[in-house]
Order: C-alpha cells, then structure tokens, then sequence
C-alpha cells in the first residue's frame, strides 16, 4: 500500500510512518520544514515534499494527517478530489494496531521514558515518542512476534484507539485539557475507558485518580512509597543510574537518576513480569540507555555538564531538578545553571504558580522567550513572577564544544562553562543546546 503522511515530520506521526515502512508499505510524506527526524525519514528512502503541496499528492492509497493539519491543507483538498480516503492519525492507529498485542504506556508525565524501559526489556516492536539511545531511534521493528510497545497519547484522546492488552498508567494528571474543554469529568472519564478496554492492567495506586478506581477495576497495582525502598543514586562508568529495591524481587539498577525513574522502572518491571521471569527482566533492564532530550548528557569537560531536558510543565521539571540536584553533588559541582525555554503561552499561564517554584536550589537561572507553538502572544510578566531567581533573560543560547554563550539582541551576555548547566523545554532550545540552530 501507498501510505502518505501529512505533518510527517512529528515524534509521534513520524513513529507511524516508519513502523508501515518497515511492515513493507511504500510511505510518503511532508511537512513544513526539513528537521533532523525529515531528513532520516529520507534516508530510509522516504518521499518527503517541503513544505506542504498539492503536488505531493498522486496515486497514494491512503492519506493519514497529524492532529494540527487543517482541512484546508492543499494535500488534504487534492486527496479528497482525488477520491483518496483521509483519515486522522488517531483513527490510523485503530487498523495499525488491530492485530497487536499491545502493550500500551499512558500518563501525563513519563511516558516516553516508561516505554522506551518497557523496550529494554521486552521483545517486540515499538513506537516511543522520544528516541531511544538504546537503538538510536523512536522505533523497532520486529517481526518475530506481534508484541506491539506503544506510547499512548491522552493528548487528543487517540490512546482510546491503541487496542490496548496491557494498559500501564503512570499518572492521570490533567494536561491537554484543551482538547477536552476543560471538563475534568470528561477527562478522566477517558482514562478509565483505556484502562477497562485492556485484557491485564499496570497501574500507580498512589495517583489521586487511579486510586478512586481500585474497588472497581482490577489491576496489578503499584504503590511507590511502600514498593520502592532504599533508592540510591550512583555513576557507572561516569553516567547516571538509580539503584532500588522493589516488592520482594530484590535490587534493580536503571540508567538515570530520581524517584520518578524508580517509579517508571517498575511499572515496566510489573508490566514485563506477567510473561518474564524477573531475574531476565532485572538483566535486559540494563540495556535501557536513556532517551533523547530527557536527562541527556550532550557535553562534558573537567568542569561542567551540559544536560539538555524535554521538561516542559512544572511536575516534569520539579522532577528532573531533583535528579540534577544529586548528579551535581556526585560529581561535586556546586553551581547550577538552568535555562528555561517556556513553551506554549496557555501552559505556562494555565501552571504559572508552579513554574515559579520548580526551580528552587537553582543558582543561576535564564529565560528564554516563549516557543509559542502558534499560540497567539500573551503578555506574562516574567521579571516580576521569577524576580526572587534575578533571572537573565536572553534571546537564546550558542553552543560551542563544552561552552555556551548567552545572547541578547545580538550581543554575548556571558558564557556559561562551568557546573552542572541544563536546559528545558520542548521548543527549539534543544537545537540550541547542541549546536544544530
């Protein structure tokens, strides 16, 4: 089949394509621009117009579009002339999956990191939203069995269609809820139909929400706070790793650090164990690398750390500071510089009391301008919400081997090259932070 995908340039539709042209299907694409996920896209021998034309549409057999695509788009009009069925992504997934055995990873924070875990230790394929260091992508292909690893997103309800066996639950805090109009009862009224739809369930007791549903759903349950003991945070071979002991299966060992990757570790542990032995899951968990753009060591020298990290709303950040907090005092570092790109002007609204807090302990930190994501702008007052950090406010940062100059208005501020120095958002800071941009 001739598959072509509109918007194929996002974490999440880009997973799709290469899953079908892996399972032999002819894939084209576009998007708006040539990133760095296009241009592997092209080197698997994908067709990819930019940015998106009529003319990308001919003899395909399927269109399939990503959430943000407009009916307008002139590929979508051609297509629909054409008579060629165009279905949204979220509707792709329900034939994609159907003859899976899924294992499905929902939750508002965690989910990439909890899949791509869940990857390390099983076989099958699987679609992350994030790229694996493990195998150097965001999919495996694997056509020994039909086990499917599959990040499920809340964020347009498209985990509903995942045909999840195995649902794992990490949280259910609301995000996205502007897809849901802001109706909590909504919400969470979609986890719970995710969770029932699976034949065996994963799921955190502790979450406020997944612990109204204990009388009513069975499940194999985690319970963090009593499951989890003696959590220790260690370098091998200079890279980040938490040590834990978990239920009565002994001590477990996954690359990076803090209480949240023991948590994502053993849903996955719980998860795996239905159809392996533990001693083999405590072994091939070690095999799990970290994924891109989360707790990613992208520079060293004798002085400093450069840690670029996806974080992008304040639970995810508190978290990741935490770790960074123990990873500087390892390795004896007692400056901390964060750079923080906001992203979205209706989350960081929507969270700004929480922003505001999540970076305590930090000594220095630098405020990038909103990534808008194609939000219209919104006046945010950030020299006065953030003014106990005496923040710098720049126009972004240059790379330079292990050293980073902050720029304003076309001009150096400072360097920074020194410390422990990590960057968050999930804009285009990240290409900022490695040089790419």
């Amino acid at each position: 089949m001739k598959i072509h995908f509109i918007g194929i340039g996002g974490i999440g539709i880009s997973g799709l394509a290469q899953y079908m042209h892996h399972h032999g299907h002819t894939i084209s694409g576009s998007d708006i621009s040539d990133t760095l996920i296009v241009q592997k896209l092209k080197k698997l021998g994908m067709e990819i117009t930019i940015p998106h034309n009529a003319s990308a549409i001919h003899d395909q057999d399927l269109i399939i579009h990503s959430a943000i695509i407009r009916p307008d788009n002139p590929e979508i009009v051609v297509a629909k002339e054409k008579n060629i069925p165009v279905i949204a992504r979220r509707e792709a997934l329900i034939e994609i999956l159907k003859n899976q055995k899924v294992y499905s990873v929902a939750g508002a924070h965690g989910k990439s990191t909890t899949t791509a875990i869940l990857a390390s230790i099983m076989e099958g394929s699987a679609v992350i939203g994030a790229e694996s260091k493990q195998f150097g992508s965001n999919v495996r292909y694997n056509d020994t069995n039909n086990i499917m690893i599959f990040e499920a997103d809340e964020s347009d309800g498209s985990f509903l269609n995942s045909n999840p066996y195995c649902a794992i639950v990490i949280n259910a805090e609301p995000e996205h809820m502007e897809y849901y109009d802001y109706n909590y009862d909504l919400f969470y009224d979609s986890y719970k139909q995710f969770i029932k739809m699976a034949k065996h369930r994963v799921l955190n007791g502790e979450d406020p929400f997944l612990a109204t549903l204990k009388d009513e759903i069975e499940a194999t349950w985690l319970y963090p706070s009593k499951d989890i003991k003696n959590i220790e945070y260690i370098l091998i071979h200079d890279e980040p790793h938490t040590r834990f002991e978990f239920k009565e299966y002994g001590t477990f060992e996954v690359w990076g650090f803090g209480k949240h990757i023991a948590l994502d570790a053993a849903l996955a542990i719980l998860a795996a164990h239905e159809s392996m032995p533990i001693d083999e899951i405590r072994q091939k968990l070690l095999n799990f690398k970290g994924i891109k753009k989360r707790f990613d060591i992208i520079g060293k020298s004798k002085y400093s750390v450069i840690i670029d990290d996806y974080g992008h709303h304040p639970t995810e950040i508190k978290a990741t500071f935490e770790s960074v907090k123990e990873y500087a005092q390892l390795k004896g570092f007692n400056n901390i510089t964060a750079i923080w790109q906001p992203h979205k002007y209706s989350r960081t609204i929507d969270n700004l009391e929480e922003f505001v807090k999540c970076f305590e302990g930090v000594q220095e930190l630098i405020i990038l301008p909103v990534w808008s994501a194609g939000e219209a702008k919104r006046d945010i007052d950030f020299e006065k919400l953030f003014k106990k950090y005496n923040p710098t406010f720049a126009d972004r940062v240059q790379r330079s081997n292990t050293t980073l100059k902050v720029i304003k208005d076309k001009k150096e501020l400072k360097e920074l090259d020194n410390g422990l120095i990590i960057s968050f958002g999930a804009g285009d800071i990240t290409y900022q932070m490695r040089g790419l941009k």
